[in-house]
């Protein structure tokens, strides 16, 4: 991060101590991060609406309410907040319900680094998407199988679909912008409409809806 720009505001929600202190521990190092960590769903809400961080990194499996009810609870109140699922489920459901309930990314715990959840971290700041390599065919193969109808692409306009296309190579905002020769916060304005003529709650699901629907043939 070049100097003089903000922190990157991240929210750990687990209730697992151990895990917790740890990745903590690295986090809390890491100059460009500002990091406060909690413990349970009810606590992560209380915190998002005090302050709503950038990145939320959470875990699926938790007692009293789920990291998936969590995780669409906060885009709710808060829908620019970034949400990373941590977890050590490889179960297709969490997967496909994490990503429909708003989730940006989806990281194991058993295959992910500390320094590799912290540039995770960062890819979902700028505006990216990521999951961990073992998930990604799981993830193909659950939006194959979604039986509900397709929203129509029909209602997005020509450049609406072009940004569309970008997203689901993996170009960030910033990449998109230089593309298409437009300002950033117009890449976001073009993302939130998309999202709303979709009727979905984050990038990654658009990104599959545009693959899925033969929208993007090389990617």
């Amino acid at each position: 991060m070049t100097s003089g720009a903000a922190r990157i505001r991240v929210l750990l929600v687990d209730d697992q101590e151990l895990f917790r202190r740890g990745v903590s521990m690295v986090l809390s190092a890491d100059p460009d991060l500002d990091l406060v960590e909690v413990g349970s769903g009810d606590e992560a809400l209380e915190q998002v609406a005090e302050n709503p961080p950038d990145v939320v990194l959470l875990d699926v499996r938790m007692p009293e309410r789920s990291g998936v009810e969590v995780c669409a609870a906060i885009k709710a109140v808060s829908p620019t907040t970034g949400i990373i699922m941590l977890t050590a489920s490889d179960e297709e459901s969490d997967l496909y319900e994490s990503i429909k309930g708003g989730a940006s990314g989806y990281l194991l715990k058993d295959g992910s680094t500390y320094d590799q959840v912290g540039e995770a971290v960062r890819l979902v700041a700028s505006g990216q998407s990521l999951i961990s390599p073992t998930m990604a065919t799981k993830l193909l193969d659950e939006f194959v199988q979604i039986s509900r109808t397709p929203a129509p692409a029909a209602s997005l306009t020509a450049r609406e679909l072009q940004v569309l296309r970008h997203v689901a190579k993996g170009f960030s905002n910033r990449e998109i912008a230089g593309e298409l020769f437009i300002s950033e916060n117009t890449v976001k304005n073009h993302i939130r409409n998309i999202l709303e003529k979709l009727q979905m709650k984050s990038r990654m699901e658009a990104a599959m809806y545009a693959v899925r629907s033969r929208l993007v043939d090389d990617v």
